[in-house]
């Protein structure tokens, strides 16, 4: 081992760390809101790319206003490409926003997308969104506490499972927090493929976590006469490495996708990149050193 690092003497100091980037992201939460996609609050999308130089983005504005269109937003996406969201179009109305956009420009033959998703299919997305979550997370919950379950010195296993969810909780919290704020000033929107990132997430964050609650159970089987804290800072330790390199090769992966996948998968790979980097470190410095926080505070008040 090349560097042995007291990771529980500074757990305060990660508590309060990610106490303040947990109360930032729930006020920029309250205050920003969350934007939604039209995948849940129903409503057009339409992708062209032009052939040469694109036209600049006020000149689209006001041909898309030209033709009555109100209420819109445009992204502009690769070199020549433009993305267009608005309430739901109807076929007339679609056909005088493609005659809008080719006024300004040749548009390339091919490259329009088009898709319409209504109101009611949007609730119902939302609907079976929450389902999800909350069933992943109680699948979760319930997974820790069985493969923890013949760990019972010196703290029952579904402890192992409330320090996960702990760590998960904080793990999409923040990154919710920055769409939030990238939501407000970029218009960032929440869509399927976020939503996908945040379930890869969960079981990145709590795979990192059982990999550590592992090392523990093995070292505590190893080393009954030794201090919890000392088993856990020693689980800690060895789990580093692995945790860290692991997380960097994901990492590479996902900046390629980022820097070369196109517009419509940087906010995907994005949130995905960082809530990994949040998993590595919740499940080091929040998720282990929690189950020696609460085995004082119950000693303590005992």
């Amino acid at each position: 081992m090349f560097m042995y690092i007291p990771f529980i003497k500074y757990r305060k100091i990660f508590y309060c760390l990610s106490g303040l980037l947990v109360i930032a992201s729930f006020a920029a939460m309250i205050f920003f809101g969350l934007r939604f996609g039209i995948d849940f609050k129903g409503g057009s999308s339409l992708q062209v790319e032009y052939s040469q130089k694109r036209p600049p983005l006020e000149d689209i504005r006001e041909s898309l206003k030209e033709v009555g269109l109100s209420g819109f937003s445009v992204q502009l996406s690769g070199e020549k490409g433009v993305i267009l969201k608005a309430k739901e179009l109807d076929e007339e109305m679609h056909q005088k926003v493609l005659a809008g956009l080719e006024k300004l420009g040749d548009v390339k033959s091919g490259s329009e997308s088009f898709q319409s998703i209504g109101p009611v299919v949007g609730r119902e997305l939302k609907e079976k969104t929450k389902k999800v979550v909350f069933l992943a997370l109680f699948a979760i919950l319930i997974y820790i506490a069985l493969s923890f379950r013949r760990v019972s010195r010196p703290i029952k296993s579904y402890i192992y499972g409330i320090a996960g969810l702990i760590a998960l909780c904080h793990d999409v919290f923040i990154p919710l927090g920055v769409l939030a704020l990238l939501g407000k000033f970029y218009g960032a929107e929440i869509n399927i493929p976020i939503i996908t990132a945040f379930l890869t997430v969960f079981g990145y964050s709590i795979n990192d976590s059982v990999v550590v609650f592992d090392r523990i159970r093995e070292n505590l089987l190893k080393s009954g006469h030794l201090p919890f804290e000392e088993v856990v800072e020693k689980s800690l330790n060895q789990s580093l490495i692995r945790s860290v390199n692991t997380s960097f090769t994901t990492l590479l992966v996902l900046l390629a996708i980022f820097f070369f996948g196109g517009q419509t998968l940087k906010l995907f790979s994005f949130s995905l990149a960082l809530g990994i980097l949040l998993g590595t470190y919740s499940s080091i410095c929040l998720a282990a050193p929690f189950l020696v926080s609460f085995l004082k505070a119950r000693n303590k008040k005992a």
